[in-house]
């Protein structure tokens, strides 16, 4: 019996000690389980922050868009004023060349006129000085003549 008592014994101690390993093992697991529950309160403020992350990236991503959209019309304009600018360009520059050749002809035409206007007057000044120096001969040559011809 004594041996049976000396097993017992042993087998008490044993289950103390168990019992409190369990009991320490209860800590710990109760200790773990406030630690889960912190952890899940945690991962639900981290999901709300995700959530509310991907509205926000969803509304940047529909302002983008509607940039994209923006920016593809803006240089579609640019590209048409652009051609018009190079049309706009062409009709001046043919313009321009067009009254150009026309002043320059106008010149060319007021010019010959100007120089047959100077031609004309020239002869007729000519003619002119021709005649006033033929009276003026005439008139000395009375004159001498009178003078000359004087009884004295």
């Amino acid at each position: 019996m004594w041996v049976r008592c000396l097993v017992l014994s042993g087998l008490e101690d044993r289950m103390s000690k168990l019992e409190s390993e369990v009991s320490g093992l209860r800590n710990e697991v109760s200790k773990l389980g406030d630690r889960v529950g912190k952890l899940e309160e945690r991962v639900t403020k981290l999901e709300e922050s995700v959530n509310a992350l991907r509205e926000r990236v969803a509304r940047v991503e529909g302002i983008v868009e509607q940039m994209d959209k923006r920016l593809n019309h803006i240089e579609s304009e640019l590209k048409s004023l652009r051609e018009e600018f190079v049309v706009f360009r062409k009709e001046f520059s043919e313009r321009f060349e067009g009254l150009r050749k026309e002043i320059f002809g106008e010149i060319s035409s007021l010019r010959r006129e100007v120089f047959g206007e100077i031609s004309s007057l020239r002869r007729e000044l000519n003619t002119r000085f021709y005649w006033l120096i033929g009276m003026l001969m005439t008139m000395w040559v009375t004159i001498i003549v009178a003078i000359l011809l004087k009884p004295h």
